[in-house]
């Protein structure tokens, strides 16, 4: 990673090289000598120098003996320091990571509103073929795609600045702890994406990726801690919560329910929810309320209303507020018709290069569900921050996998990669890419709540 982590530095003894710092040697034994002899009777100003000093050098033994004293007390395993920032085995205690105070964004700076920056010097945060937990579906460069500079975009709030990543803090804000992304493939990518961003901290054997659908999990073991992703599309419980083996035409979601899910969900630490795209096939969706034999068609908006309601029930019932954390990202945007941000063309994604510049609301973000998501936020009788990234994301035409990405578990072939009005996807984004600037947003907040220890 590009960032150095901040750590609160401990002071040690002076680094220079000895020569510089080279005096005289004076042993104990001169000194005695020297003060006992009874003929003596005028001091050399050596001697009066020696004296002089004495007291000093009793006093420097003094203070690092009790420094001594202190640091092995705090070795031991009775020590709070050490059980809460190192290894209570003893092998290593690591120093706390110090938040600085400009990297608290400020509550009246609204991140979401600002521009995306060229910046090849810090960005890409971490490089395609050095993260081995990517999928083929986001892997574009490796795909075939020719250009790389999707990457190099950094977002800029208008009114401050983000933090700069830090993999070493991010750890250290979920250790003991579990981050758990939830919702469909849009969210994995999230979740691969914040994989990425950390595991070159991390040494080998001390990181390990599980799959165990619906879930995947990547645990760090000398944090006790795990990044995982749960697939659930619709957050509440469908006919399609296989992970793998799901359809994508045929959808009857169960609208009062999410009970097969929240059994997974119980106690962890940091929960990320996301639901939109698979809502948004058709205007009409299949789905029950009550009866499981009841089955009707429901408007979408009034489906996903229905939905969030049975979601929102099941935090305010199980979440600690004083324990957990709770996100839920807004929709991600697609871009399908090319008419949209360059009017008279009639292509889509497929081979931009550039963010679009300027105002931008494409026809993909359904305004509604986004008042509904608010709505939902805003009634809950716990805190639940909305990370609104769909504006910042609408400029993001050139960053989908297009062409460069896998349908059916199969990379696209070349007859298909000529095709790009039927076979590119506009939908999914490539890593590194955009949802790495989403983790950036979401490790914003955890930073402003973080707390240090000392």
């Amino acid at each position: 990673m590009k960032h150095r982590p901040r750590t609160l530095e401990i002071q040690g003894t002076n680094s220079r090289h000895p020569q510089e710092n080279a005096q005289p040697e004076i042993g104990f034994h001169h000194f005695l000598s020297s003060s006992s002899d009874p003929k003596m009777k005028a001091k050399s100003p050596l001697d009066r120098q020696i004296q002089s000093l004495f007291p000093l050098a009793l006093a420097s033994v003094l203070v690092i003996g009790t420094a001594r004293l202190v640091l092995d007390n705090l070795r031991s395993y009775k020590s709070n320091a050490f059980w809460l920032h190192g290894d209570p085995a003893g092998r290593e205690h690591r120093v706390p990571m110090l938040v600085l105070p400009e990297d608290r964004i400020k509550d009246e700076c609204d991140i979401f509103e600002g521009r995306w920056v060229w910046d090849n010097v810090s960005y890409p945060l971490y490089r395609e073929d050095q993260c081995p937990y990517l999928v083929k579906q986001v892997t574009c460069l490796k795909n075939g795609r020719p250009d790389s500079m999707y990457q190099n975009w950094r977002w800029q709030p208008n009114g401050c600045n983000l933090p700069s990543f830090d993999p070493l803090m991010m750890l250290e804000m979920i250790r003991n702890k579990r981050l758990m992304f939830v919702g469909d493939s849009i969210q994995r990518a999230q979740f691969d994406s914040m994989v990425c961003l950390v595991q070159s901290v991390i040494p080998e054997g001390k990181r390990l990726l599980r799959r165990v659908p619906p879930r995947k999990i990547f645990t760090i073991k000398d944090y006790n801690a795990s990044i995982e992703y749960y697939w659930a599309p619709f957050i509440v419980e469908s006919i399609s919560d296989h992970a793998t083996n799901h359809t994508v035409h045929k959808r009857l979601v169960k609208l009062d329910s999410v009970a097969n899910h929240s059994k997974y969900w119980e106690g962890v630490d940091v929960l990320v929810f996301e639901s939109y795209v698979w809502w948004m096939h058709k205007p009409l969706i299949n789905a029950t309320y009550g009866s499981r034999d009841n089955v009707r068609e429901y408007n979408v908006t009034d489906a996903y209303r229905l939905a969030l309601e049975t979601w929102a029930n099941w935090l305010e019932s199980s979440i600690d507020p004083q324990k957990q954390k709770v996100f839920f990202m807004s929709m991600s945007p697609t871009h399908l018709w090319s008419w949209e941000w360059r009017p008279g063309s009639d292509e889509n994604c497929f081979s931009e290069s550039y963010p679009i510049q300027g105002p931008y609301w494409g026809s993909g973000s359904n305004l509604e569900i986004m008042k509904i998501v608010h709505h939902a936020v805003q009634q809950l009788k716990i805190n639940v921050t909305l990370l609104n990234i769909t504006q910042m994301s609408e400029f993001r035409k050139d960053a989908h996998t297009s062409v460069f990405t896998e349908r059916k578990g199969k990379l696209l072939t070349k007859e298909q990669r000529s095709d790009p009005k039927t076979f590119g996807d506009c939908i999914h984004w490539c890593l590194p890419g955009l949802p790495d600037a989403w983790n950036e947003i979401l490790y914003t907040y955890l930073l402003k709540d973080h707390r240090t220890i000392l």
